[in-house]
């Protein structure tokens, strides 16, 4: 039990970013899924474009839950680098899952909804790898005077 313990106390502030994270994550998922289905299957548009428009709605309600929400204390930049950085590297995890589907759409040439919900979900897994590193590393950025979970060491207990 000490070791779990110990653990938790060291990797503590990183759990709890990318269990945030995951919550911000899956509802944007929802919103990127739904949004292409209705766009591509509803109203008509190219697979393409409807992966592109839902992901960019996703990628604004992603930026303020994280900003607002899962990074909130990591207070060591600015919103206007922030949210530059945010959207380059959310425009990085769009081209990675456009490339996805492209790649299934063009040239596999599967074109049902299996196909594109497939593709546009194994984009989304390999972006959304991408972007969390990136986050954590050049996004949303600690203060100088506070330390990362991961160089905390475990806090002495009394017992």
């Amino acid at each position: 039990m000490d070791l779990l313990r110990d653990l938790y106390a060291r990797f503590r502030v990183l759990i709890h970013e990318v269990a945030k994270f995951g919550v911000v994550g899956i509802i944007a998922f929802f919103i990127t899924i739904g949004g292409s289905n209705v766009l591509h299957y509803g109203v008509g548009l190219g697979p393409l474009t409807s992966v592109a428009i839902a992901t960019v709605v996703a990628t604004v309600f992603a930026f303020l839950g994280n900003k607002l929400w899962a990074f909130r204390h990591r207070n060591g930049s600015h919103w206007g680098r922030e949210s530059v950085l945010f959207f380059v590297f959310n425009g990085i995890g769009l081209l990675i899952q456009l490339g996805f589907v492209a790649a299934v759409r063009y040239g596999l040439g599967l074109d049902g909804k299996l196909a594109y919900n497939v593709s546009n979900i194994i984009g989304i897994g390999v972006a959304t790898i991408f972007r969390l590193y990136c986050y954590r590393r050049w996004v949303f950025l600690l203060g100088d005077d506070a330390l990362l979970a991961e160089q905390l060491e475990p806090e002495k207990t009394g017992t």
